[in-house]
């Protein structure tokens, strides 16, 4: 066990504005430890000087058994380009629940303000006096959250969320052994052309996304309970009364989640000089050590072909996430869904409480031989998707954690990238052949299944509030749109697509990208087919042609995605048993 000097990070937290100069702080120093040493001049060279990007300075108490944090939250923001006139915060675990975060007693330097909170999950203070460029306002608050018990997950066997209530997923909310804090941190939100903050969360897709930032954290928990968080855990501090205290340290980060756990294991791994951890429950050992494999691949692949993670350590935490959740990502850390440790150990896990289990098996049994056949594949692709889903969340890492969008007004830019790369990490791993069958099973079915429980096709590239619910979104987001690159890749070849990827990548790193950004690097890599490029890029994301392109829905394709694809001919079935199976297969689909 590390420990961290007590009175280091207690020296930074407390630090109010620092002096200027051309040596980093020591504060930044701290965070710098997060990002490889060559990523340092990457950030610098991409945002300007290090100890001008924001800092959030974090000091919370955390009791799982009254779902409550609180503490103070420092936010230091420099005026770069013009005056600082204004300043926000973005708590998004509001847009569930109006108070489930509250901030008070806020302070600019040492004198109190008070903030203003135009919605739910928005906090504003308008300066008396702007700040000038090169100057930096520090504005301190205390934080006071109260998390809702979670959710029993409403797991369906093709991971939607159904057309159910629209939620967060679980990402604040506090079970028995475990307690996600993700928004309890107020940040400051990217603001549009006209000075306004982007959009916060609509309750479909991703919460919120920020600028590159600094994070120094402080977080006190329980004796038994244990902290994950993005960035280098800086130690564990006994306290006087039992509690333990766990610091972290993080550096330019878009985000900064806090999970707590009780009973987890860890196991470890390096891949090229990232320290790589899989945090699970003790019963899922054999499971997390497969994720820790998964995601230990899938990270190098991804090095390999585009470009290094600039983070000293990357965490995977098994968590407990509803609404059909397969993961969630952060910048250094991603979650997993504890529906697919168990359910691929047995996948009736996956439906109890969705469907009737009894009858589902009833219905296996009325195939006879047949019968075996789609358990036995069932599991087969739940791990499949187990490790699609770990490499989906990796390749978030760099879209958008590295190439940053924004994931509630555009969705589908960072969305269908990471589907598509994970789809490509099939390919390098296991070969084209394996890549075709999930591209079809987990990319092209869903899209099939929404179709055949009576969805419509429509644009993808639209905002999250203009989805109806999630089994929408999930068809066009992450079953459609990822095909637009697969289309690109057919026109473009291999060469030209992979030096685009890469160029995109490295162009857009820490930095903004567009909705069309991907496909201009994709044309400078192929000139000659620029228009056809922009033309496939309309076709898949702005207009209404996937039963042209992937073609029309039918039994045998839900049945393919189901894992019952061989053996059974549905065309033969008895009537009875084919009405059987079309009357649960709403409920399977979360209908």
């Amino acid at each position: 066990m590390r420990t961290l000097l007590p009175g280091l990070l207690s020296w930074c937290m407390l630090l109010g504005q620092p002096a200027r100069g051309e040596e980093v702080s020591p504060e930044v120093q701290l965070s710098l430890q997060h990002l490889k040493p060559a990523e340092r001049e990457r950030v610098a060279k991409a945002l300007g000087p290090l100890d001008e990007l924001p800092r959030y300075r974090v000091q919370l108490e955390v009791d799982p058994v009254s779902r409550e944090a609180k503490g103070r939250v420092q936010v230091e923001v420099m005026a770069r380009d013009k005056p600082l006139t204004e300043l926000y915060l973005r708590v998004t675990p509001n847009a569930q629940g109006g108070k489930r975060v509250v901030l008070s007693d806020a302070r600019l330097g040492r004198q109190p303000i008070v903030l203003e909170q135009p919605e739910p999950t928005l906090y504003r203070y308008r300066l008396v006096e702007p700040v000038p460029p090169g100057a930096a306002a520090v504005l301190d608050v205390a934080v006071r959250a109260v998390a809702p018990k979670g959710e029993k997950p409403a797991a369906t066997l093709l991971g939607g969320g159904g057309q159910g209530p629209k939620g967060d997923h679980g990402a604040f909310s506090v079970t028995a052994d475990f307690m996600s804090l993700v928004g309890v941190v107020p940040q400051v939100p990217p603001l549009d052309d006209k000075g306004q903050p982007w959009a916060g969360p609509q309750g479909i897709g991703d919460l919120a996304l920020y600028a590159p930032a600094h994070v120094l954290a402080s977080i006190t928990v329980p004796s038994g309970w244990s902290v994950h968080a993005t960035g280098v855990a800086m130690g564990e501090v006994p306290e006087r009364d039992g509690r333990v205290r766990f610091a972290f340290a993080a550096g330019a980060v878009r985000d900064f989640p806090i999970l707590v756990s009780k009973g987890y294991e860890v196991s470890t791994a390096t891949v090229n000089g990232v320290t790589v951890e899989s945090h699970y429950a003790v019963k899922d050992k054999d499971v997390g050590e497969r994720v820790l494999k998964y995601a230990s691949s899938a990270l190098a692949e991804f090095e390999k072909r585009l470009g290094p993670l600039p983070y000293t350590h990357f965490r995977v935490v098994e968590a407990p996430l509803s609404g059909g959740a397969g993961g969630m990502e952060f910048p250094g850390l991603i979650t997993v869904s504890s529906m697919l440790y168990r359910g691929v150990v047995d996948p009736f896990e996956l439906v109890a409480g969705q469907v009737d289990v009894e009858q589902l098996k009833e219905v296996l049994a009325m195939l006879g031989p047949a019968g075996s056949a789609p358990l036995t594949q069932l599991s087969g692709s739940l791990e499949r998707t187990l490790e699609f889903t770990v490499a989906h969340e990796v390749a978030h890492q760099y879209f958008a954690g590295l190439v940053g969008s924004d994931p509630i007004h555009a969705p589908v830019v960072d969305e269908s990238l990471a589907q598509y790369a994970a789809l490509l990490y099939i390919e390098w791993k296991h070969g084209k052949a394996a890549a075709e069958a999930l591209r079809r099973e987990l990319l092209v079915s869903p899209y099939h299944m929404y179709r055949l429980a009576g969805g419509e096709d429509a644009r993808a590239d639209r905002p999250t509030s203009a989805f109806d619910n999630e089994t929408e979104y999930g068809a066009l987001v992450y079953g459609k749109a990822p095909l637009l690159h697969h289309a690109s890749r057919k026109l473009v070849g291999d060469t030209a697509f992979f030096q685009g990827l890469r160029s995109y990548v490295d162009t857009y790193r820490f930095k903004w990208t567009c909705k069309e950004c991907f496909t201009k690097e994709l044309a400078k890599a192929s000139p000659g087919n620029a228009k056809a490029l922009e033309r496939l890029r309309v076709r898949w994301w702005n207009e209404a042609h996937g039963d042209d392109d992937l073609g029309l829905p039918n039994l045998d394709a839900v049945m393919g995605t189901l894992g019952a694809g061989s053996g059974l001919d549905v065309d033969n079935l008895d009537p009875q048993t084919k009405e059987l199976l079309e009357s649960i297969l709403p409920s399977l689909l979360g209908q």
